[in-house]
């Protein structure tokens, strides 16, 4: 009688050594993993299959596994803050994309819009310095063309034809000083030299004044009619010369400091695609605009052929210096929410996490970083909204489960296994069952409950036991139907 009682004991502790093996080459959690970590306080414990149930102490689970520890900052044991971790198909149909962070000369481009306008150091406004009327009118619409020296418009006006007549009885008596008097007085209503040598000359009133154009350009207002009567303040006519145009580019409020004038710019009209032409930044104006925010640059580009017409919309870039040895990542991968600038972390294996960063300037597709990230890191370039989202509300656990865990999912119909009864009672049984083929479940040791007390009649330490389970209530696995093994 002694010698089998010897031997069941021998029996039981070799089972109960070869769960306790079997539980530690398992990769499963031991206590050790429920002690708080260095300079960290442990604020309640999570189950580790099912977030929604936790505990104020240590605890296992259903199959034998420890709660997973929760810090008071809220991060679980071994994750970085805000850490999740997402299955490969799950990664797939979210279309994530990977980008490395860089190190590497950046080149400062400026990538934006502007419109042609007037040069307006070669424009010329036409006014008259005396009242008078418009007799005949040499242009006819605005947009004509016109060269230096060319009439304009013939002018009536009560002073020129009487200066005109001062100036020949100046002439008639002789005196110098008042014919030199007389001509600065035509000259100072507006009268042209040529126009004053002729009098001179033809010694005859002209009751029309003709009023030239002083350059080579084009009509850009013509605000004057035949017969009407106009005033100095009145502006005739403006002349544009569009042999050389300026463009007006809005530079965002992060790139200002880049801009500098003499800079190599180009700038590509919409109607003319592939081509491009060089000008150079020609001046910065000093204030933003409080609306866009941005900053208004003029760019100055020759024009042959006057290809380059006003008001015309094109592609700007402005090439400004390169810097060397800047860290920088896809603009896409970065997050702005109006309070901080962060990325998302891919950690491999599934695994992600948020880290705060601080952005430099763009520039094209790229964007520095100042601080939070090194050389070599990766950073999810695509996707990363619906990462950030599940992190900042860690709400997405049930869908965002450990690849390891997915054989852990719920038992829809009841399942068999085949095992080593380890401890028994009328309401638990612990089993060191081998693999579930139907859940895809490796070999492990768990506990179980069960559903009749009945049922642990006849089962020792040590049996083999066949049993077949399912899911109960609070992801409690119970079991239906236990018999012995038969022996081979």
């Amino acid at each position: 009688m002694k010698k089998i009682i010897i031997v069941i004991l021998l029996l039981a502790l070799g089972a109960a050594g070869i769960a306790v093996q079997h539980y530690a080459t398992d990769g499963r959690k031991t206590n050790a993993t429920q002690q708080a970590a260095p300079g960290k306080k442990i604020l309640f414990y999570r189950h580790p299959m099912n977030p929604s149930i936790t505990s104020d102490r240590p605890a296992k689970d259903e199959m034998g596994m420890d709660y997973t520890p929760v810090y008071a900052d809220g991060q679980e044991q071994g994750a970085p803050d805000g850490a999740v971790t997402i299955s490969p198909a799950v990664v797939n149909n979210m279309g994530v994309r990977i980008a490395a962070v860089e190190r590497s000369p950046l080149p400062r481009r400026i990538e934006t819009v502007g419109y042609v306008g007037y040069d307006e150091e070669r424009a010329h406004h036409v006014h008259v310095r005396t009242e008078g009327w418009v007799e005949r009118l040499y242009v006819k619409f605005a947009g004509a063309r016109v060269r230096a020296g060319d009439p304009l418009f013939d002018l009536y006006a009560p002073k020129l034809v009487n200066a005109q007549q001062e100036y020949l009885q100046a002439l008639s008596t002789g005196n110098k000083f008042l014919a030199t008097a007389s001509r600065e007085r035509l000259r100072a209503l507006g009268v042209s030299a040529a126009q004053i040598d002729a009098l001179e000359k033809s010694r005859r009133v002209e009751q029309l004044v003709k009023v030239y154009a002083r350059q080579d350009g084009v009509v850009r207002d013509l605000n004057i009619r035949e017969g009407m009567f106009i005033e100095p303040p009145t502006e005739a006519i403006s002349l544009a010369d569009i042999s050389a145009v300026w463009v007006l580019a809005d530079v965002f409020e992060g790139q200002v400091g880049w801009v500098a004038p003499g800079q190599v710019a180009e700038v590509r009209p919409a109607y003319q695609p592939g081509k491009a032409w060089k000008g150079r930044v020609d001046y910065i104006y000093p204030g933003l605009d409080p609306v866009t925010r941005t900053l208004k640059v003029r760019l100055r580009f020759d024009n042959p052929g006057e290809i380059l017409k006003p008001n015309m919309y094109g592609a700007v870039t402005i090439f400004a210096d390169m810097r060397q040895g800047v860290v920088h990542i896809p603009r896409e991968a970065l997050i702005r929410d109006g309070r901080e600038e962060r990325v998302i972390l891919a950690l491999g294996d599934g695994k992600f996490a948020p880290r705060a960063v601080r952005a430099g300037a763009e520039s094209g597709e790229r964007v520095e970083i100042l601080q939070g990230l090194e050389e070599g890191e990766q950073v999810v370039s695509s996707g990363q909204f619906l990462i950030d989202s599940e992190s900042n509300l860690k709400a997405g656990f049930t869908r965002m489960t450990p690849v390891a865990s997915e054989p852990m999912q719920e038992i829809k119909k009841a399942a068999q296994g085949e095992g080593v009864v380890n401890t028994v009672d009328d309401k638990k049984i612990n089993i060191s069952h081998g693999p579930i083929e139907a859940l895809n479940w490796p070999p492990m040791t768990m506990d179980f409950q069960l559903t009749d007390p009945a049922l642990a009649q006849g089962v020792k330490v040590g049996d083999n036991v066949q049993f077949e389970f399912h899911e109960g209530e609070g992801g409690r696995y119970v079991v239906t139907k236990i018999n012995p093994k038969a022996a081979p």
